[in-house]
C-alpha cells in the first residue's frame, strides 16, 4: 500500500484544486476526514476510509443502476397498450413494501446511498401500477390506488401520526413480505427438475427489467446486490432489522442461484414428459385396417382332376 500511495502522490496538485462543487459533493459523500485522507493526502492505506469509500461507490452504483430498471417495462406498457401477463397484485405488495422501507430509512436518518434504490424503484412502480390498471379498464382504482399511496405518504413520513415503535414493526413485516416473494420461485424450480420453462419470464421485481431476460441473469443479480448491500448496512447503517432482512434475502438468493447451478442444463418435467412420448413406439394398426394382410390364405379343396 505504500508503494501506492507514493505512486498516486504525483496526482496532489489534481485534487487539492477541484472546483468547489466536485469538492462538496466529495465532502458530503465520504465526510471531511476521509476526503481528507483519501482525496486530499491521496492516502489509501486508512482501512476504514478506504471500505466507507468501496461501500459508497457499491450504494451509489446500485443506485444508478436502479435509476432506469423498470423504464422498460414502462415503455413496454405505454407501446403495447395493454396489461397483460402483469400482475397488479405483485406490484401492490412490492409498492407497499417499498413505501414502509422507504419511510423507515428516511425516519432514521440513513445514508441515501444505503435505500436510495427503494425511492426510485418505487416511483417506478407506481407508474407501472397506474399504467396497468388504466390498461385494464380501471380508472377509477388507479385513481383509489393513488389516493390511498398519498394518505400511506402522510401516515408513514409522519412522527405525529406513526411511532417509530409501530414502524419498525411495519418494516419487519415487508422485509418478510420481499422474502418471501422468493419461496415461490424456489419451489416451483424444485417440482419442475429444472428450468426450462422458468427459463425466460417478464421480471417485475428489484433489478427486474420487465422483458425477458433469463432467470439465471435474475438470480445472479439479485445475489450480488444483496451481497453488496449487506457489506453497506454493515459499513454505514446500525439497524439489525435491516441487515436481517439483505441476510435473509443473501440466503434465498443463494438457494436461487445454487438451483441455477444444479438444474442447469436440466429439461423441465413438461420437457421430460414430451420426449417420453415421443419414445414411446406407434402401436400396430388396428384388426380392421390389418385383417386383409394377415389373413391365412385358404387352403386348397381336393380336386377331382385325374391324375395319369
Amino acid at each position: 500500500m505504500e508503494t501506492l500511495r507514493t505512486a498516486l502522490q504525483p496526482l496532489r496538485p489534481i485534487t487539492n484544486n477541484l472546483p468547489t462543487p466536485i469538492r462538496d459533493l466529495g465532502v458530503s459523500i465520504l465526510g471531511e476526514t476521509c476526503y481528507q485522507t483519501l482525496l486530499l493526502e491521496l492516502d489509501p492505506t486508512d482501512p476504514e476510509c478506504l471500505k466507507l469509500a468501496v461501500s459508497k461507490g457499491l450504494g451509489l452504483g446500485i443506485v444508478g443502476a436502479s435509476s432506469v430498471v423498470k423504464v422498460p417495462q414502462i415503455l413496454k406498457l405505454v407501446r403495447s397498450q395493454s396489461s397483460s401477463g402483469v400482475s397488479f397484485l405483485a406490484y401492490l405488495l412490492e409498492t407497499s413494501s417499498y413505501l414502509v422501507s422507504l419511510a423507515y430509512n428516511v425516519r432514521h436518518g440513513f445514508p441515501f446511498s444505503t435505500f436510495g434504490e427503494t425511492a426510485l424503484i418505487l416511483g417506478q412502480n407506481v407508474v407501472i401500477t397506474v399504467l396497468v390498471l388504466n390498461y385494464s379498464g380501471r380508472a377509477g382504482v388507479a385513481a383509489l390506488f393513488v389516493a390511498a399511496l398519498a394518505a400511506g405518504v402522510v401516515t408513514l413520513f409522519n412522527g405525529g401520526i406513526l411511532d417509530m415503535r409501530t414502524l419498525s414493526y411495519l418494516q419487519a413485516g415487508a422485509g418478510v413480505l420481499g422474502v418471501a416473494s422468493k419461496v415461490p420461485q424456489i419451489a416451483a424450480i424444485y417440482q419442475e427438475g429444472g428450468t426450462g420453462q422458468l427459463s425466460a419470464f417478464t421480471i417485475d421485481t428489484e433489478l427486474g427489467l420487465g422483458q425477458e431476460l433469463t432467470l439465471s441473469r435474475q438470480v445472479f443479480n439479485y445475489l450480488a446486490g444483496s451481497l453488496s448491500r449487506i457489506f453497506t448496512t454493515l459499513q454505514e447503517v446500525d439497524d439489525k432489522l435491516i441487515l436481517y432482512g439483505f441476510v435473509a434475502g443473501f440466503a434465498l438468493n443463494l438457494v436461487l442461484a445454487a438451483q441455477m447451478v444444479y438444474y442447469w442444463n436440466a429439461p423441465s418435467a413438461k420437457a421430460r414428459g414430451k420426449m417420453k412420448e415421443a419414445a414411446v413406439p406407434t402401436p400396430a394398426a388396428g384388426p380392421a385396417t390389418s385383417g386383409a394382410s394377415t389373413a391365412t390364405p385358404k387352403s386348397k379343396g381336393p380336386t377331382t382332376r385325374r391324375r395319369g
